[in-house]
C-alpha cells in the first residue's frame, strides 16, 4: 500500500497556506470542521496583520473575529487563536512547542492538530487522524478502531516510521479527493482488490 501512494504522489504537501510553525498551528485550528480551501481565503489578511504570535497576542477579539468569520465556528476560534498566541508568546517565547502534550495545553487544540503541527514542522513520525483519515484507514483495512485515537495507534504501528509524516498527507488527500465520503471515486482507486468499503459492498 506505502508503494502505491509513492507511485501514485510521490510529493505531497499540506494545503493549507503558512509561513512559520506559528501560522501552521492557526491555520490547522482554524481547519477544525472547515475546507482548506475557506481557511486559506482568510489567512493571507490575517497573517499580513498578524505574522506572528506578539503581533497576534496584541489584536482584540473583534479584530479577529472580523477577519475569520467566514470560517465554520468563528467566535469560538477567534478567542482560541487569540489565547494561543498569548500563551505561546508568554509560555513559549513566541515559538511554538514541537511536544504534542504541550502542544495540546493550548486553547482549540487537540490531538489531531497537534500531530499535524509535530510532523510537518517538527517531522516526528506521528500520523493526524481527521475524519478522511479515518473514513480511508476503515475502507482500507489498515485498522477497526472506533476512536481517532485508536486508529491513529494501528497507523502508527503499521507504518514505518520513514513514511508516517507523508502517510498523513496520502490518506488525507486520498480520502478528500479520491475516497469521498459520498461517491467516492471507487473507478480511479488503486486500491480496489484491497478494499473493505464501497467497491467491497457492491461486490456482496
Amino acid at each position: 500500500m506505502v508503494a502505491r501512494f509513492q507511485d501514485r504522489m510521490p510529493q505531497v504537501a499540506s494545503e493549507l497556506n503558512f509561513g512559520s510553525p506559528f501560522q501552521l498551528l492557526i491555520a490547522v485550528i482554524l481547519s477544525a470542521q472547515c475546507t482548506d480551501k475557506r481557511v486559506n481565503l482568510v489567512t493571507p489578511e490575517l497573517f499580513r496583520r498578524y505574522p506572528d504570535a506578539r503581533a497576534m497576542s496584541r489584536a482584540s477579539l473583534d479584530e479577529l473575529l472580523e477577519l475569520i468569520g467566514s470560517v465554520s465556528y468563528p467566535n469560538s476560534k477567534a478567542a482560541h487563536i487569540l489565547e494561543t498566541a498569548r500563551q505561546i508568546q508568554e509560555r513559549f517565547d513566541g515559538e511554538v512547542p514541537s511536544d504534542i502534550d504541550t502542544l495540546m495545553t493550548l486553547p482549540g487544540v487537540g490531538r489531531k492538530t497537534a500531530n499535524v503541527v509535530a510532523s510537518i514542522v517538527y517531522d516526528q513520525p506521528v500520523i493526524a487522524v481527521d475524519t478522511h483519515v479515518f473514513r480511508v484507514a476503515h475502507r482500507l483495512g489498515l485498522s477497526e478502531g472506533k476512536t481517532p485515537e485508536a486508529v491513529e495507534r494501528d497507523l502508527e504501528r503499521g507504518i514505518p516510521e520513514a513514511f508516517r509524516a507523508r502517510a498523513h498527507h496520502w490518506l488525507i488527500l486520498f480520502g478528500r479527493y479520491t475516497c469521498k465520503a459520498r461517491q467516492p471515486l471507487c473507478g480511479d482507486c488503486p486500491f480496489s482488490d484491497l478494499c473493505l468499503g464501497p467497491v467491497a459492498a457492491k461486490a456482496r
